[in-house]
């Protein structure tokens, strides 16, 4: 299930033509007139593929069984709750006769990524905080599809499972899990540990008091969306990739783009961006403390990833927790 996280992937490798021309026969789709890799493709898993009948993304060689059969979940349920450009219709195919694996078929959604070369940098003040907004409320619609309980989508009894124990034993455990690893990697001393656990148990309380379970992208970044201009200024245009999707606190996914936009240098964008969310949110309670954590999470795991791949930003001697804490206090120091 998709809560696990993924540091790598399996790749497509080579492809032919006659393959893709399978795939198009078997859904319909026209005949193959070009492919190419995706520029800011899944991992690796992902290529454009043009036909006679429309432009189209195949993703393969899944992470996990029944992976694309949990994206359609998302995909089928996101387009039914929300008016967001969802890829859809997404087309799965289980069987393994054309690849030797599982793979998925959908429409190519057009648009640019945030994050592409130049893109941001030509944007001026009024269009970066039109986005920072658009971004906000985005998240929001994502956060309008409530279930009944804290847990992940199993593709095998098509249910949603629960976490073992509680929401917040599933994400403090995984916290604590992922701090352990860094040290693999990086110093992390007992005053590091003692910090993370005073903010864990500060927000406990919070935590104990949830009761409305949401759905979470858990992989809300430039990479997974795309906006255009339209009539009305800037617009989502895509929104895809819900590998990592789960239920539980919508908030989770602010952290990604709060970091980015404190890395450049753009709190006030940061903080554009936060209110906007609170403006569409319902559940306000204990705001600052769920965001603290949140944040805590997501910088564990950047912290992490970026010492055992030598990508380092930031000065090599910080310790981990005076690094953290600009991120995980930022809301606390302009809502508290």
């Amino acid at each position: 299930m998709s809560t696990e996280i993924f540091f790598s992937s399996n790749k497509l490798g080579t492809i032919t033509d006659k393959q893709l021309q399978l795939v198009l026969d078997r859904f319909h789709l026209g005949e193959l007139i070009t492919s190419e890799k995706t520029a800011n493709g899944v991992g690796n898993q992902t290529l454009f593929i043009s036909s006679t009948a429309g432009e189209y993304v195949l993703k393969g060689n899944p992470l996990f069984a029944g992976q694309f059969i949990e994206e359609k979940f998302y995909v089928d349920n996101l387009l039914e709750i929300t008016n967001l450009p969802v890829p859809s219709p997404y087309l799965v195919d289980e069987s393994k006769d054309i690849f030797g694996w599982s793979y998925a078929i959908m429409p190519r959604l057009q648009g640019r990524h945030l994050n592409e070369s130049g893109f941001a940098a030509a944007l001026g003040r009024k269009d970066q905080e039109q986005i920072a907004e658009l971004l906000a409320v985005t998240i929001s619609k994502l956060h309008r599809w409530k279930v009944a309980q804290y847990g992940e989508f199993d593709p095998v009894t098509q249910k949603i499972c629960p976490f073992k124990g509680s929401y917040k034993t599933w994400l403090y455990n995984r916290i604590r899990f992922w701090l352990k690893d860094a040290k693999q990697y990086s110093v992390i001393t007992s005053t590091d540990i003692g910090w993370v656990e005073q903010l864990l148990t500060a927000s406990e309380h919070v935590f104990h008091s949830l009761s409305s379970p949401t759905f979470v992208m858990g992989d809300f970044k430039p990479d997974n969306l795309l906006v255009q201009q339209g009539g009305e200024g800037w617009e989502i245009s895509g929104i895809f990739d819900f590998t990592t999707g789960y239920f539980g606190d919508g908030i989770a996914d602010l952290p990604r783009f709060v970091a980015m936009y404190l890395d450049d240098g753009k709190e006030a964008l940061a903080k554009l961006f936060i209110r906007t969310y609170l403006h569409c949110m319902e559940a306000k309670d204990g705001f600052v403390e769920r965001f603290r954590v949140h944040m805590l999470h997501q910088r564990v795991l950047d912290w992490g990833c970026a010492k055992a791949t030598n990508d380092v930003t930031w000065d090599q001697d910080m310790p981990f927790s005076t690094w953290a804490e600009r991120f995980t206090d930022f809301t606390a120091e302009w809502l508290s």
